[in-house]
């Protein structure tokens, strides 16, 4: 017999009513089912550099992280981090008040979000954005802004008016993200310099989540927004190792900022994980220190799959926006015949034994998103190929 409650109240909070299962768990079981080719999820079908999956077994057998590590990150890691901010990025960070290592940079988000935004508050977030971050700002009771990046001349582009009037008296903070995803967008030093002077005139916080800041192609350059004149002090970076070194499932993240953000962001952290992935830290410390080659071959390495999937793409008659970062290509169906990306995408590993994600789940206004698709092309060369060689079955 089903338990009787007293009341009608939902037993889901209803700050998260309107997120069900997410669009990646749906779309991965639809390709294990079908046994279609998954370029939907964001993770590679390879495993990073042998000598860091290497020291994470000797970590292991070594005893370091199989307790609970320091809820801050270890000592290794957050003098990594800060070190690699300081070689990349010419930024210096403190490691024992500025750097704190998180589950990954979802949990990232969240504890920020959480530690950050009060009931009523709104966060301005630039749409599509990552599913998450509508969740975390929901969990913290905050309303979300949606800034709208629209295709123009082959990109996703920022309309910095737009930004500028979705900044009311109520916004805590603007939440951006570069590289962009889903739609691939770098935002150019421009676009960011505005955004400093917006932050600073309106006395904004600023959260900005930099994980594919190592997949930058073509001409785009990845500059963190902590660098630009007053943003040192109101902004919290957002980095992550999933996306650099291809262990995902490790969950290793990590947020850098001015010592009080950082203790604020602790105090909620403390209460999702407090800590994790003891033994992946250490190795994840020695992987930040690898050589300027490592980095440079990854990102050449992401830009020649790049150009199999696009090419691919756009000869099975998709009309592709060529990303200029991040491991993940837009395209738009309209040219196919097609205008509702959930249909498309549902009925596509059938139809073509591939599995992508439609973006409108990315989106507030779901009509604008409606006609556009994401693929990921962070996959071995061969898989891509015939990925491509499947998707070219729908040319009209």
């Amino acid at each position: 017999m089903a338990a009787m409650t007293s009341s009608a109240r939902p037993y889901l909070n209803r700050r998260l009513a309107e997120f069900g299962t997410t669009i990646f768990a749906e779309m991965s079981a639809l390709a294990t089912a079908t046994g279609a080719i998954n370029l939907g999820q964001g993770f590679p079908d390879t495993d990073g550099p042998e000598e860091i999956r290497e020291a994470a077994v000797r970590a292991l057998r070594d005893g370091r992280g199989n307790q609970y590590p320091p809820g801050p990150g270890v000592p290794e890691l957050r003098h990594a981090i800060a070190a690699h901010q300081q070689r990349r990025y010419d930024l210096a960070y403190d490691p024992d008040t500025e750097v704190l290592v998180t589950a990954g940079a979802t949990e990232a988000i969240a504890a920020t979000l959480l530690a950050l935004v009060e009931p009523g508050d709104e966060v301005v977030a630039l749409e599509p954005y990552y599913d998450s971050y509508a969740a975390s700002i929901a969990m913290a009771g905050g309303r979300r802004v949606p800034v709208t990046l629209r295709p123009a001349e082959g990109r996703f582009r920022l309309d910095l008016d737009e930004l500028r009037a979705a900044v009311t008296d109520r916004t805590r903070l603007l939440l951006i993200n570069t590289p962009h995803n889903p739609t691939g967008t770098v935002l150019t030093r421009e676009e960011l310099a505005a955004i400093a002077e917006l932050a600073v005139e309106r006395d904004l916080l600023v959260v900005t989540d930099e994980v594919y800041e190592h997949l930058v192609f073509d001409d785009a350059e990845h500059l963190p927004l902590a660098g630009f004149p007053g943003m040192r002090e109101r902004t919290v970076t957002i980095g992550s190792a999933g996306k650099t070194f291809s262990f995902t499932g490790w969950k290793v993240g990590w947020v850098t900022a001015a010592p009080a953000l950082v203790s604020a962001v602790r105090s909620a952290k403390q209460y999702l994980t407090y800590v994790s992935a003891g033994p992946f830290q250490y190795a994840v410390a020695e992987a930040l220190a690898l050589p300027d080659s490592y980095f440079d071959d990854f990102r050449r390495d992401m830009l020649a799959r790049r150009d199999i999937l696009a090419s691919g793409l756009a000869e099975a008659g998709f009309g592709v926006f060529r990303p200029a970062g991040t491991y993940f290509i837009t395209t738009d169906i309209r040219p196919l015949g097609e205008k509702d990306g959930f249909a498309f995408c549902r009925a596509l590993p059938e139809r073509a034994g591939v599995v992508a994600i439609p973006n409108a789940v990315f989106y507030d206004d779901r009509e604008a998103g409606a006609p556009f698709v994401r693929f990921a092309f962070c996959k071995r060369p061969e898989v891509l190929e015939e990925a491509t060689t499947r998707l070219r079955r729908l040319a009209p």
